[in-house]
């Protein structure tokens, strides 16, 4: 498995525990939504950064 998948499934579970503590303290579906999407978007967008090999040098 590679790295990418790893940090991603990382990712869902803390949000999928930020969404659980969160629908306990009652919070309005709508923000947990909203939070769920940005979380995921920086997930993504950490992931990508964290697991790109670096370009080759050019000559």
């Amino acid at each position: 498995m590679s790295s990418f998948a790893l940090y991603l499934i990382g990712m869902i579970v803390v949000i999928g525990g930020l969404v659980y503590i969160a629908t306990l303290l009652h919070v309005p579906n709508q923000w947990i939504i909203g939070g769920a999407v940005v979380l995921v978007g920086a997930g993504i967008l950490g992931a990508v950064t964290k697991t790109r090999s670096k370009d080759p040098p050019e000559h």
